[in-house]
């Protein structure tokens, strides 16, 4: 699909934007004709080597980042494309996302004057949607912290409750700590294109363009300090989550090696007065049973009192 801004039909000779989402190759080779780019193709886009996601080619600027699925940091990553040149901004992606639909309906409220302004515009907006998961992420992570330090556990008195609880913790963290790793590659993507094109974007950008280029950088390096601490606050509530999880295994050792040793002395004392030995005092005697049945639970109570005394349970 190829969408243009201002919207024209081919051969789009007056577009300042081309948005290519899941273009066919058809369709690639028509803009190609039309604007004389290079449209670069989704192994190009997808190179993890920096003089692959960012370089100049005749006269026209090559970026590519990784982004959300959908303008969700949820989503699993794809990867997406720019070209950009002094007269046209082509974009190139393989999935739907929010963001530019977004954009595409503001621009044509409020239309822009340049290609390089569209292209801030969507710099501008992809980081306010990074920044707005971190803060939806901090704030779930909050939420985990709460319920795992200032909780009195009582409605999770049960092993099973517990054990669920924290399964559900952990794969609450994981899911979380994948989100974050999602944001620092885009972070780290944006990055990289804002700075290649603070640095050799000089013959394509205005003088009004150059302060909203380092308000985007130092946003990015805001975000990633903000990510960073993320990552460790993840690290932490995963650490945390671990121990509970040793400690309730602990909790149940503990009570099976009570109840082992507590059921020794009367399964000794069962033991010995089931022997039948031919000459056994107490087979002779009336209160003999009463007694083995006294002894047995005597001795039952003894290690629950020792174990009570050292606070071991």
């Amino acid at each position: 699909m190829i969408r243009s801004y201002p919207e024209l039909e081919a051969p789009w000779s007056g577009a300042i934007w081309l948005d290519l989402c899941d273009a066919s190759d058809e369709e690639c080779a028509e803009v190609e004709r039309v604007t004389g780019l290079r449209v670069p193709t989704k192994p190009a886009i997808s190179e993890i080597e920096t003089s692959s996601r960012v370089f100049t080619e005749n006269g026209a600027m090559y970026l590519s980042t990784p982004l959300p699925a959908s303008g969700d940091a949820r989503e699993s990553l794809t990867a997406a494309g720019f070209v950009l040149t002094q007269r046209l901004l082509l974009t190139v992606r393989f999935a739907d996302n929010s963001v530019f639909e977004a954009l595409h309906k503001s621009c044509v409220r409020t239309g822009p004057h340049s290609a390089c302004e569209v292209f801030l515009r969507i710099l501008e907006a992809l980081v306010d949607r990074s920044a707005d998961t971190l803060e939806h992420t901090s704030a779930e992570l909050d939420a985990l912290s709460q319920r795992a330090f200032h909780s009195d556990g009582a409605h999770l008195r049960q092993v099973k409750q517990a054990s669920e609880a924290l399964r559900q913790a952990l794969r609450k963290l994981g899911q979380m700590g994948d989100f974050i790793s999602q944001i620092r590659d885009t972070l780290l993507g944006l990055g990289r294109i804002a700075a290649f094109v603070t640095e050799t974007g000089e013959a394509l950008l205005v003088a009004e363009d150059i302060p909203r280029l380092k308000a985007v950088r130092a946003d990015i390096a805001s975000l990633n300090d903000y990510q960073s601490h993320l990552s460790g606050k993840v690290q932490f509530l995963l650490d945390a989550t671990l121990g509970f999880i040793n400690i309730e295994q602990n909790e149940i050792v503990k009570t099976l090696t009570i109840v082992s040793v507590v059921g020794v002395p009367p399964v000794l004392v069962a033991g010995i007065y089931g022997m039948n030995f031919k000459f056994m005092p107490e087979l002779g005697w009336h209160l003999g049973y009463p007694f083995a049945l006294a002894l047995m639970v005597v001795t039952g109570l003894l290690p629950l009192a020792w174990f009570k005394w050292r606070g071991w349970m």
